[in-house]
């Protein structure tokens, strides 16, 4: 069962390596994560998308999450209405020959290439992880020579009512 699980945190030396360290601890499987700066300086956005085997997993993860000093804010909000978007990079071996129709294929996509050289084009896709693996499928009969994804980022869409874990705290 696949979770999207976002947080808040105070932007602090060593916070994300003791949130990692308790996935590991305790066997979750981190399919990506993807952190950043807010809109609040001093305060990053978390964004993990785990594999779990029950919904139950889902909750008690959260809960140990609340108790990590660093945390302010924790959402599972996999069954909410969400924007989620990914970035692939792909590169992929291009004669000159090829390249007109490399880019008839990415067009419908809205793909782009970003660099060309002699033998090879990098392709940037942007979209949920569905479209970038569907993009990255294509493009394999043409000989994918290096792809680099970012992993999910995402948040709730609009203004609904968030099914989140808070906990009051401060930032220094």
């Amino acid at each position: 069962m696949r979770r999207i699980i976002t947080m808040t945190v105070n932007n602090r030396p060593g916070v994300l390596n003791r949130i990692t360290g308790l996935f590991t601890k305790r066997h979750y499987n981190i399919e990506s994560i993807t952190v950043g700066h807010t809109e609040i300086d001093g305060v990053s956005r978390m964004t993990f998308v785990v594999n779990v085997d029950d919904e139950r997993i889902a909750e008690q993860i959260i809960k140990q999450l609340n108790k990590q000093i660093d945390v302010l804010k924790v959402s599972d909000i996999t069954d909410q209405a969400i924007v989620a978007r990914e970035l692939a990079l792909v590169k992929v071996a291009a004669a000159p020959a090829i390249r007109q129709e490399i880019y008839t294929l990415i067009e419908p996509f809205r793909a782009s290439i970003v660099d060309v050289s002699k033998d090879s084009l990098v392709i940037q896709v942007t979209g949920e992880p569905e479209k970038v693996e569907a993009l990255i499928e294509l493009l394999r009969p043409y000989g994918i020579k290096e792809v680099a994804r970012t992993g999910t980022t995402a948040f709730t869409r609009g203004a609904q009512k968030a099914a989140t874990s808070q906990k009051t705290a401060f930032i220094i």
